[in-house]
């Protein structure tokens, strides 16, 4: 089970950061990930975490850093200089396996937190 927490209302160029903590499951051994999904349009990839290192989508690159506390089942999405363009529900992901294939699904889902960037 995953529970996202973190979001809200923010103005252009401000940081926020996204928690999602595990539970159920040895949280080192599996990987971790946040999506989005903007309004009209469909959920993409935003970051993942796993054995082989971290990846990021383009839009976010440089932007946002994903991490993970093992201790604590937890995974951060620490997103700066925020544009409206990053409005969009953040959901967490979890794949059933220490490496994420790029393009492969995750096998959970959290609910989702809403982030907005006004302009």
């Amino acid at each position: 089970q995953l529970q996202a927490s973190g979001g809200g209302l923010v103005q252009a160029g401000d940081s926020l950061r996204l928690s999602c903590t595990a539970s159920g499951r040895p949280f080192r051994n599996y990987s971790m990930g946040w999506f989005r999904q903007a309004p009209g349009k469909e959920r993409e990839f935003v970051a993942t975490i796993d054995w082989s290192g971290k990846k990021y989508a383009d839009s976010v690159k440089g932007r946002f850093t994903i991490s993970r506390d093992n201790a604590e089942s937890t995974v951060y999405l620490q997103m700066n200089s925020l544009k409206p363009e990053d409005t969009a529900v953040y959901y967490c992901a979890q794949k059933g396996s220490p490496v994420w294939a790029f393009g492969s699904p995750p096998n959970s889902w959290g609910p989702g937190t809403q982030v907005t960037v006004s302009s």
